[in-house]
């Protein structure tokens, strides 16, 4: 299975080391295509001889070749909010987390997006249990 994982980079860091280890979760399951999201230096640094055109294409290319999405979507980010609505144009699955404990307020266009499954977590156990029954019911079925 190949795992597309969305969390802000430009919009802000505040999430990465949970980023990290959702990452390290979801990877048990498939390959996580952007793990470079999880990274806890310096993302701009680490691509400064990538142009933005060069990233946009290949992380659309990841996108297109995924069979999954999972956006933590705590820390707003128009770069995930991006991938999001491309992620819904070619019908991918998709699984949006919210750390309901930070205090702010989900935008109403991802919890409202009925084609999203959201979830609600307050520690990273929560969001890996979601990780899991999400990533077994998207995966292949089981035979035997």
């Amino acid at each position: 299975m190949k795992i597309y994982f969305a969390g802000s980079i430009s919009g802000g860091r505040e999430k990465a080391a949970a980023y990290v280890r959702l990452i390290e979760h979801a990877a048990a399951f498939g390959k996580v295509l952007t793990e470079h999201v999880g990274s806890l230096g310096d993302i701009d640094s680490e691509e400064a001889d990538l142009t933005d055109d060069t990233i946009y294409d290949r992380d659309m290319e990841w996108l297109a070749s995924s069979d999954v999405v999972i956006a933590e979507v705590t820390v707003p980010s128009l770069g995930v909010g991006y991938e999001l609505g491309a992620a819904e144009s070619l019908g991918k699955k998709v699984l949006c987390l919210f750390d309901r404990s930070d205090g702010g307020r989900l935008s109403a266009m991802i919890a409202g997006n009925r084609s999203f499954d959201t979830r609600e977590y307050e520690t990273l156990e929560e969001a890996e249990a979601h990780i899991t029954v999400f990533l077994k019911s998207a995966g292949p079925e089981e035979t035997g």
